[in-house]
């Protein structure tokens, strides 16, 4: 008897960003891995936010090499620490065909961790080593816009791509990176009735050829998911339940929000494609009207 695939191609997703090296999956990832497939989450990427949790997400993705891939950076949060041995060790992980985008970094003034100009040169030092190993940049933006944009329009140039990770702003922010070319990350903020409001209101201002997938698991899980779950951590088999509210807010498809987060995302990191040459995620025609 011939089986059948239960996660047909146009059902398949991928997660751009989850926290898999957090203790809310110590006991439980390899679980949380299987049932993030048996509902068609195929690659999932995890997220370094500092030198450790670096090394830690390249030995998951050395772990589960057919299902994982990961990033490596410095959080904003953490760039106090920031020193030379910093930028020589996150250079070396760049080197590994396992590390995909270099990243988390960026700029968080909501809450100040560390101080604000520490944290611009630590992010320009990143975009400095994205620029000299050639990788995408993964992008942590909380109520800077302006300095993030303004930084990263000094170094487009040299930079393969970036993805604004989390995007939780509003119509003005989101103007400025489409601007510079950039991608754009959703997470389940937009599934929030209180926080998520300008979100949703500009979510079909996203270019299909911008737009990208991602849980932030264990963090930011949807409010809408129903019935509640008994615990409060996210994982990325929740999804196509994100999946499912983009496509609601921005008018389209479940099954074509699915296949242009992910040739975004296979473009962007890097993956083996899917996507045939005329694809319409690589054209205008299938876009929403911008702002």
């Amino acid at each position: 008897m011939q089986q059948h695939d239960p996660n047909p191609v146009e059902s398949r997703w991928i997660d751009i960003g989850a926290n898999l090296t957090n203790t809310a999956f110590a006991e439980d990832l390899e679980s949380v891995l299987k049932q993030a497939s048996a509902v068609g989450v195929q690659q999932i990427v995890v997220t370094g936010t500092s030198v450790e949790e670096s090394r830690a997400a390249l030995a998951l993705a050395h772990a589960y090499p057919h299902q994982l891939i990961a990033t490596a950076g410095v959080h904003p949060h953490d760039a106090r620490h920031w020193d030379a041995q910093c930028a020589a060790m996150l250079k070396t992980l760049m080197t590994d065909s396992k590390v995909r985008a270099a990243g988390e970094t960026g700029l968080d003034f909501n809450r100040d961790f560390s101080p604000r100009p520490v944290q611009e040169r630590v992010f320009e030092a990143q975009l400095e080593l994205a620029g000299e190993s050639g990788l995408p940049v993964f992008v942590h933006e909380r109520e800077a816009s302006t300095r993030v944009a303004s930084i990263l329009r000094s170094h487009r140039d040299s930079l393969a791509d970036a993805v604004v990770h989390c995007f939780t702003g509003d119509r003005d922010a989101l103007r400025a990176y489409l601007d510079l070319d950039l991608y754009i990350g959703i997470t389940g903020w937009v599934c929030d009735e209180r926080r998520g409001l300008s979100l949703q209101q500009c979510i079909g201002d996203i270019p299909d050829n911008r737009l990208m997938l991602e849980t932030d698991a264990p963090y930011l899980l949807p409010r809408t998911l129903r019935p509640k779950p008994k615990r409060s951590r996210n994982v990325p088999a929740n999804l196509p339940h994100l999946g499912q509210r983009v496509a609601d807010l921005r008018q389209q498809s479940l099954q074509h929000v699915a296949r242009i987060t992910r040739h975004n995302a296979q473009r962007f990191f890097r993956l083996p494609s899917d996507q045939a040459e005329n694809d319409p995620v690589a054209s205008d025609q299938d876009r929403p009207g911008c702002c």
